[in-house]
């Protein structure tokens, strides 16, 4: 370990960061200051400081930009006007807004896909859900919240509407950090081996109602401890999560899918 100074004037302990190959120098970097970011030697909103970054990596500040769009890109980094960039910062609202969001995409996603699941269907579902499984028994936290972000993922691929994949890239990599964050305070290595078994069954059910509630539940589940951590970790008052209930989801996600379609007729 070598004291590092990686923003804002403050040192912290990081692992050096080992110099590459020309050829490779983007897929390095991008790869080194997504590990920092999630194994958290660089914390939630500090700044990152170019020249030092650059000295570490043992590159011009060209690649560094492109990697550092890239992490913006993924919704690691944000750029703020007259401040600069920074790791994205972890607040119980962003959660809040982020977990109810992600209940109508999903559900809209599988109303999109759900006539037209087939055997390619369920076989990509059920092999990302192996995957998921094998990294939990495998105790590897990381790969986990990769793995679980791959399977919620495929429907929003599968699904084929181009806002929609876009829309659910955007939020990914911030699920990413708030999941790291978690696991790492809390000593998780990774989500329950069953967490997702009714969830895999449920999209490959014939009851659309039951997938519904299910994907409302898992989020709510999700968010709900998500936001527990965080609210413990900045020590403010939690109030009740404001997710949509089973109850009153499908009117929210048939709003949600009426502004998707005009969405997407709109770039047809």
């Amino acid at each position: 370990m070598k004291e590092a100074r990686l923003g804002g004037g403050d040192t912290r302990s990081v692992s050096q960061f080992a110099r590459v190959p020309k050829s490779t120098f983007r897929a390095h970097i991008v790869d080194g200051l997504r590990q920092a970011i999630l194994r958290g030697d660089m914390e939630p909103g500090s700044p990152l400081i170019e020249a030092n970054l650059a000295s570490q990596f043992g590159v011009s500040r060209g690649p560094l930009r492109e990697a550092m769009r890239q992490l913006i890109d993924e919704g690691l980094l944000v750029t703020v006007p007259y401040t600069g960039t920074h790791v994205v910062d972890l607040s119980v609202e962003d959660v809040r807004e982020i977990y109810s969001i992600r209940v109508n995409l999903e559900i809209f996603a599988f109303e999109q896909i759900w006539p037209r699941r087939d055997a390619q269907f369920r076989d990509g579902l059920v092999r990302r859900h192996e995957a998921l499984t094998q990294c939990i028994d495998a105790q590897d936290d990381a790969a986990s919240i990769s793995a679980e972000l791959e399977l919620h993922g495929f429907v929003y691929e599968a699904a084929g509407h181009r806002i929609l994949l876009k829309t659910w890239e955007s939020i990914r990599g911030r699920l990413q950090l708030y999941w790291a964050a978690h696991h790492r305070a809390h000593g998780i290595r990774g989500p329950r081996r069953d967490g997702h078994d009714d969830y895999v069954r449920t999209a490959l059910g014939d009851n659309f109602e039951d997938l519904r509630q299910e994907i409302t539940g898992h989020m709510a589940r999700g968010g709900s401890q998500t936001e527990a951590f965080l609210a413990s970790r900045v020590q403010e008052p939690i109030a009740p999560p404001s997710l949509p209930s089973a109850a009153n989801d499908a009117g929210t996600t048939a709003a949600a899918a009426s502004r998707a379609r005009e969405l997407s007729k709109s770039v047809e």
